[in-house]
């Protein structure tokens, strides 16, 4: 069994690969960040609550309207050999479909939803949404577990501008899913 302490050892002065990801077997989750190989912790209950009230919403209005596939962590996506996320919530378009794969999504998902931890904000807020623009993630929401805000950013001539944010109480809009409204009351 490979574990990722052999592919540190391996790799000590290496970039990691999705295969040298691929290839670790132990029950930890990882990330990728431009060859550097990230341990994620797991998420406490109440992110975990939040994430699944919005992936529900989420889901709910994708499937009503048939417009594409919700993903949830840990689902790897693939935005380059050396880049590789487990985002907390995902959507790819029917359109887009082709780059869902039998072990990873293989490409920049249409919209990306991360809820911060005290470990991930930095992560979240600048490192993996500088690959969620780079690699051209059409939308991404910013949730603040502790704040009670979710922010929503959408792609614009390869920026990101704010769309959209709530704080305590109203609604956040969707881009990309046209019509859908998340009521900030329904995740917090």
């Amino acid at each position: 069994m490979i574990t990722a302490f052999d592919t540190i050892e391996k790799h000590r002065d290496a970039r990691y690969t999705y295969a040298d990801y691929y290839a670790i077997q132990d029950d930890k989750r990882y990330e990728v960040h431009e060859g550097e190989l990230m341990m994620v912790p797991a998420p406490v209950t109440y992110h975990q609550r939040i994430s699944r009230k919005i992936e529900c919403i989420i889901n709910d209005f994708v499937t009503e309207n048939d417009l594409g596939e919700v993903f949830y962590a840990p689902t790897d996506v693939v935005l380059a050999d050396d880049v590789v996320v487990q985002p907390d919530i995902l959507f790819i378009s029917k359109e887009r479909a082709a780059i869902i794969g039998e072990k990873a999504i293989m490409g920049a998902p249409d919209l990306i939803v991360e809820i911060l931890s005290p470990s991930s904000t930095y992560s979240d807020t600048v490192r993996k949404k500088g690959f969620y623009q780079r690699y051209g993630v059409r939308e991404y929401w910013l949730v603040f577990p502790e704040e009670k805000a979710i922010e929503v950013l959408t792609l614009e001539g390869g920026l990101y501008k704010e769309l959209d944010s709530a704080k305590d109480e109203g609604k956040v809009r969707s881009k990309i899913l046209n019509g859908l409204e998340v009521d900030i009351k329904d995740v917090f």
